[in-house]
C-alpha cells in the first residue's frame, strides 16, 4: 500500500485524526483515551467510530465524559469503577481468543485498574474471568485457586504495595503472566514505584510488567497473546 493510499483511512476532525486502519495494524479499532479531552471531543470521536464499526471503547472516562457518552449512546455500558464506557457492536461478536484471560487482584483497592483491564479484554474479543482479593497477606487464598489459575491462557495480576503477587502466581503456572503495579500503598510505595520495581525484579520466570495503573496496556498485551 502506498503512503498516498493511507490518507483514505484517516478521518480528520478539527481536534483529532481518527485512524480507521487500526484494525489492520493493531487488530482492533482505535480506543478513546478520554484523559485530557473534553466531553464534546470524546463524543465526536465516538460518533465516528460507531459509524465505522458499530461500537467503541473509551478509557479513563471521568464523570463528564461518562455522562455525555451515556446520553448520546443509551446502550453503552458505563463502568464507574474502571472509568470505562463500552458500546459493543450489535450483536456483540463472539470471543475469538483461544482461551480465557484471568484477571487477578491482590486487594479490593486494586479493582479500578483490574476493571479497566477486564473491560478492555472483553472489547478486544476475549473471554474474561476474575479472581479478586487474593494477595500475599493471606497467601492461602491464592494457593487454594491453582485449578482456576492453571485453566487460564493468560493471567493479568494487579497489585500495589510491594507488588509480590505476580511472583507468586508466576511460580504456580506455566502460562504468560502480565503484572500491573498499582499506585495503591502507603508512603514508601511511592505511588506504585515500589510495586513496579518489585515486579521487574520478579524471581519467577515469564512475568512481564506494564506501567503503573496500566490496566488497558496489560489487556492489550494479553489479547495479543491470546489471539496468537
Amino acid at each position: 500500500m502506498k503512503l498516498d493510499d493511507l490518507s483514505r483511512f484517516i478521518e480528520r476532525l478539527p481536534f483529532a485524526s481518527i485512524d480507521h486502519l487500526r484494525p489492520l495494524t493493531q487488530g482492533h479499532e482505535e480506543v478513546i483515551l478520554c484523559q485530557g479531552k473534553t466531553a464534546e471531543q470524546v463524543v465526536g470521536i465516538a460518533e465516528r467510530l460507531v459509524a465505522a464499526s458499530g461500537g467503541f471503547l473509551a478509557t479513563r472516562a471521568e464523570p463528564p465524559h461518562r455522562a455525555a457518552l451515556a446520553s448520546c449512546f443509551p446502550r453503552a455500558e458505563v463502568g464507574e469503577l474502571g472509568r470505562t464506557v463500552y458500546l459493543p457492536p450489535a450483536p456483540e461478536p463472539e470471543p475469538t481468543g483461544r482461551g480465557t484471560i484471568l484477571i487477578v487482584t491482590a486487594g479490593t483497592s486494586d479493582l479500578p485498574v483490574a476493571e479497566e483491564a477486564a473491560v478492555t479484554a472483553r472489547a478486544l474479543r476475549n473471554r474474561v474471568a476474575r479472581l479478586t482479593d487474593v494477595g500475599v497477606a493471606g497467601i492461602h487464598r491464592i494457593l487454594t485457586q491453582t485449578d482456576l489459575l492453571r485453566s487460564a491462557a493468560v493471567i493479568i495480576v494487579v497489585a500495589g504495595m510491594e507488588g509480590a503477587l505476580p511472583s507468586v502466581v508466576g511460580g504456580l503456572v506455566p502460562v504468560p503472566v502480565i503484572a500491573v503495579p498499582t499506585s495503591v500503598g502507603y508512603g514508601a510505595s511511592f505511588g506504585g514505584v515500589a510495586a513496579l520495581l518489585g515486579m521487574l525484579n520478579s524471581c519467577a520466570s515469564g512475568v512481564t510488567v506494564v506501567n503503573i495503573d496500566n490496566g488497558f496496556g496489560a489487556a492489550a498485551a494479553a489479547s495479543r497473546i491470546n489471539h496468537t
